[in-house]
C-alpha cells in the first residue's frame, strides 16, 4: 500500500522538440482529471442533507442531525490538514483515486443497510469515515495544480478548477430527484450518488498524473520562466520535503496563513450555514416541496461557477494577484443577500431562489481565493498542507458550527437566531481578511527577483 501511494520517480528528460507538445497535452489531461475527480467527491459529500427532511419525519431533531452531519466536517477538516501532509509526499493520482473510492463505498453502505441510519451515533461514525476520505480530494488536486501551472496563471486556473465542486454539488439535487423518481425511496439519495462516484474514481486513475518531472518534463517554473513572488523560490523546492520541513518551516510559522485560516472558519460557517440547512429551511418555513428544494440547492451550487471565475479573474487582472480586496467585496455583498433571504416573507419563492443564487454566486469567491492565497504563501512541496491548514479551520471551525450551532440555535430560539449567526460571520470574515490587505500590497510592490536569481 505504501508503494501504491509513493510518488513516481523523475524520468529522463524528453527531447526539447517534444516538450511543448507533451506539456500542452498533459496539462490539459491532468486538469480535466482533477476537475471531474473533485466534482465526483462532492457527489458523496453533501447528499446527506437532502435526506435530512425524511429523517426529521422519522423522529430525529435538527440538533441530532446537525451533530451527525458534523461528523463529515470534523473528519474532513482534520483529514484535509493531516492527509495534506501525506499527499505532499504521495502520488496525486493514487491518493485522489483511493479517497473517492472509499468515500463512495461508505455512502453506498449508508444507503443500503437500514442499521446505518438507525441512530445518530451510527450516522455520525459513518459520516465521519466518509469525511476522512473526503479529505483526500483537495490536497492532491492542489499538489497537481502547483506542479503543472505557474504562479502568475494560478489564480485564473484555480478559479476554473474550483468550480468543480459547484458542478459536483449542483448535480447532487438533480441526481437525488432522479433517484427518488426511479426507486421511490429516500435511501436512494445516498447510494445512487455513491455509484456515480465509483465511476469517477476510475476516471481519476485514467487521467491524473503526478509531476511534470515524472513525465520527463522540466518544472513548470523553468518551462514558463515564471517564479513565485510570495516566497523565495529555490531549486531545492523541487525535492520532496520532510514532515518537519513542511509543518515547522513552511506552515505553522506563517502568520498570514494563520490569519486567512481563521477567516476561513467564518467563510465556511456562511457557506454551509446557508447550504446545509436550505432543504430544511425552505421546506419548513417557505413551504417548498422536495423537488423545489432540490433544484434550489442545485442553483446555489451552479451560481458559484460564474462567481468563482469572476473572482479569480478580478484577483489576477484587476488587483495584480491580490486576493483580499475581491474577498472583502464578495463578503459584503453576501451579507446583503443573506439578510434579504432571511427576512423575505413566505409567498415570494422567486426572491428566495434569487437570493440563494446570489449567495452561491458570491460565497464561493472567498472560498476559492483563500485556497489560492494559501498556495501562494508556501512552496509547492508544502502546498497540500498549507491548503489543508486553512481547510482545517474552515471545516472543524466553520462547517461544524454551521451544522451543530445553527441546528441547536434553531431548535432553541428559531430560525432568526441561526441567521443572526450567519450574518455576523460575514462581518468577521471580511475583517480578518482585511488584516492581510497591507501585507499583500507590500509583497506586490517589492522588487521582482525571478529565474536564476532565485535558484541556489
Amino acid at each position: 500500500m505504501i508503494a501504491f501511494f509513493k510518488p513516481p520517480k523523475h524520468r529522463g528528460r524528453l527531447p526539447d522538440e517534444k516538450i511543448d507538445t507533451a506539456y500542452s497535452r498533459l496539462r490539459r489531461q491532468v486538469f480535466l482529471g482533477i476537475f471531474f475527480g473533485y466534482a465526483g467527491y462532492y457527489l458523496v459529500r453533501k447528499n446527506f442533507t437532502l435526506a435530512m427532511p425524511y429523517l426529521i419525519e422519522e423522529g430525529f431533531s435538527k440538533t441530532e442531525l446537525g451533530f451527525a452531519l458534523s461528523g463529515v466536517a470534523i473528519a474532513y477538516g482534520l483529514s484535509k490538514f493531516l492527509m495534506g501532509s501525506v499527499s505532499d509526499r504521495s502520488s496525486a493520482r493514487s491518493f485522489m483515486m483511493m479517497g473517492l473510492l472509499m468515500s463512495a463505498v461508505f455512502m453506498i453502505v449508508m444507503g443500503t443497510l437500514p442499521v446505518a441510519t438507525s441512530s445518530v451515533g451510527i450516522m455520525f461514525v459513518l459520516l465521519m469515515a466518509n469525511g476522512w476520505f473526503q479529505g483526500m480530494g483537495w490536497p492532491p488536486s492542489g499538489r497537481t495544480m502547483v506542479h503543472w501551472f505557474s504562479a502568475s496563471e494560478r489564480g485564473t486556473k484555480m478559479a476554473i478548477w474550483n468550480v468543480a465542486h459547484n458542478v459536483g454539488g449542483g448535480l447532487v439535487g438533480p441526481i437525488a430527484i432522479l433517484a427518488m423518481a426511479i426507486f421511490v425511496d429516500w435511501h436512494a439519495v445516498l447510494y445512487v450518488h455513491g455509484l456515480f462516484a465509483l465511476a469517477v474514481a476510475l476516471l481519476i486513475w485514467i487521467m491524473v498524473r503526478d509531476t511534470p518531472q515524472s513525465e520527463g518534463l522540466p518544472s513548470i517554473e523553468e518551462y514558463k520562466n515564471d517564479y513565485p513572488k510570495a516566497f523565495k523560490y529555490q531549486k531545492s523546492h523541487e525535492r520532496e520535503f520532510t514532515s518537519k520541513e513542511i509543518f515547522l518551516q513552511n506552515v505553522l510559522n506563517n502568520k498570514l496563513l494563520w490569519t486567512i485560516a481563521v477567516a476561513n472558519a467564518f467563510v465556511y460557517l456562511v457557506r454551509y450555514g446557508v447550504l446545509d440547512w436550505a432543504p430544511t429551511y425552505l421546506s419548513e418555513v417557505k413551504d417548498f416541496s422536495f423537488e423545489d428544494s432540490g433544484w434550489a440547492y442545485a442553483f446555489y451550487e451552479w451560481a458559484g461557477i460564474p462567481g468563482t471565475l469572476l473572482a479569480g479573474w478580478m484577483s489576477d487582472r484587476i488587483f495584480a494577484g491580490r486576493r483580499a480586496p475581491v474577498s472583502i467585496i464578495y463578503l459584503t455583498l453576501t451579507l446583503v443577500c443573506v439578510v434579504i433571504y432571511w427576512l423575505n416573507p413566505v409567498g415570494h419563492p422567486g426572491i428566495d431562489v434569487a437570493m440563494l443564487i446570489s449567495i452561491g454566486f458570491l460565497i464561493y469567491g472567498p472560498v476559492m481565493l483563500i485556497g489560492v492565497h494559501a498556495l501562494d504563501l508556501a512552496p509547492k512541496k508544502a502546498a497540500g498542507t498549507a491548503a489543508g491548514f486553512t481547510g482545517l479551520f474552515g471545516y472543524v471551525g466553520g462547517a461544524v458550527s454551521a451544522n451543530i450551532a445553527i441546528g441547536a440555535l434553531v431548535d432553541a430560539y428559531g430560525w432568526d437566531a441561526g441567521f443572526i449567526l450567519i450574518a455576523a460571520a460575514c462581518v468577521v470574515a471580511a475583517l480578518l481578511i482585511g488584516m492581510t490587505w497591507k501585507a499583500e500590497k507590500r509583497s506586490m510592490v517589492e522588487e521582482d527577483v525571478v529565474g536564476a536569481d532565485y535558484i541556489e
